[in-house]
């Protein structure tokens, strides 16, 4: 007669270890082989400002944060970001959907229709093969869930740098 016990050590010696061990091995190539890996990324650029006019730059790559202040002077900076940064930026990028976002979310009204000058967002995430580039104007009418994961990310780029310039 074979025990209880022997038969609950040959169930989960058959049936779960191999379904675990599939499951690592299906996940972890899922992850190798994901469209926008942080081991291929190189940099972040943002620019922002209104209308056209996007005179608020940052490139991770060189640290050079150009931006207006409060008197609208523009003022060099150079911020560096870390590592840790530049992670939780994919990440966050990643998690909010910027990968699924389309080019192109700007108005389409003519200018002489607005007379009043709307902020513009261009935000771009650089890979060793490929790039993600968004631009959004803030009072962009298309889907709101698409414009909201947009915003979420540029606030965050936003948020990053700020704190980084704190530091």
């Amino acid at each position: 007669m074979v025990s209880d016990r022997f038969k609950k050590i040959f169930l989960a010696i058959c049936i779960i270890i191999p379904f675990l061990l599939y499951c690592f091995y299906y996940y972890s190539m899922m992850f190798k082989n994901a469209p926008y890996r942080f081991t291929d990324f190189e940099s972040i650029i943002l620019r922002y400002g209104e209308g056209d006019s996007l005179v608020n730059r940052f490139d991770s790559r060189t640290g050079i944060y150009r931006y207006l202040n409060s008197s609208d002077s523009l003022v060099t900076d150079t911020v560096r970001l870390r590592k840790d940064d530049l992670q939780y930026l994919h990440g966050k990028a990643a998690q909010l959907g910027f990968w699924n976002l389309p080019e192109d979310m700007t108005s389409q009204k003519a200018a002489a229709e607005t007379t009043d000058a709307h902020a513009r967002f261009y935000l771009q995430f650089n890979y060793k093969e490929k790039s993600k580039e968004v631009t959004l104007d803030s009072d962009f009418g298309g889907n709101p869930k698409m414009t909201d994961a947009a915003r979420s990310v540029v606030d965050e780029v936003l948020r990053v740098i700020n704190d980084a310039r704190d530091r």
